[in-house]
């Protein structure tokens, strides 16, 4: 790995962490959530440092969609979804952060004590990475992927119909 990639890396992780402590900070939903986008923003960097740029891609554009969806969803349903009121977005401290010390503690003990060996020596290049993820997509698994995709479309026709049926009120 080469000083300027371990660089990249070291700054789009501290940038998730930060975000991720920002996210909960805030007294802002909104905000919270772009919080959010940016933590899992930088995130998706992170894969494209490390060339796996499919899922660097697909995670960037997943966390986008999501985020301004749920965004777009605060501000429609939440009471105050700018944070005028000083809501607190923590809930549980105690508790939370109780499980979130024995989390910490549990991961650098998988950290330092895991048999870690270097990294695998022969990693396919991009488009064959492509290539194979296609041939698994495309293979084995596309049963899989086809009636997921049959259902998704049922639920989305489905929730499209309750929404527009008439009412029996409407209908008078």
């Amino acid at each position: 790995m080469s000083l300027a990639t371990a660089l990249f890396l070291a700054f789009f992780g501290v940038a998730a962490i930060w975000f991720g402590i920002v996210v909960f900070r805030t007294h802002s939903m909104v905000r919270s959530a772009i919080a959010l986008l940016f933590s899992q923003t930088a995130i998706g960097a992170m894969f494209l440092v490390m060339q796996a740029e499919f899922l660097g891609v697909l995670q960037i554009m997943m966390m986008a969609t999501e985020m301004s969806v749920m965004a777009i969803f605060m501000v429609m349903f939440m009471m105050d979804p700018g944070g005028m009121g000083k809501m607190d977005m923590t809930h549980q401290k105690r508790l939370s952060l109780w499980a979130g010390g024995i989390g910490l503690v549990a991961a650098l003990v998988v950290i330092w004590t895991a048999g870690w060996q270097g990294p695998v020596p022969d990693v396919p290049g991009a488009d064959e990475q492509a290539r194979l993820l296609g041939r698994e997509i495309l293979g084995r698994s596309m049963f899989i992927f086809e009636s997921a995709a049959l259902m998704i479309l049922t639920a989305m026709i489905a929730a499209t119909m309750v929404a527009i049926a008439p009412q029996e009120k409407d209908s008078q």
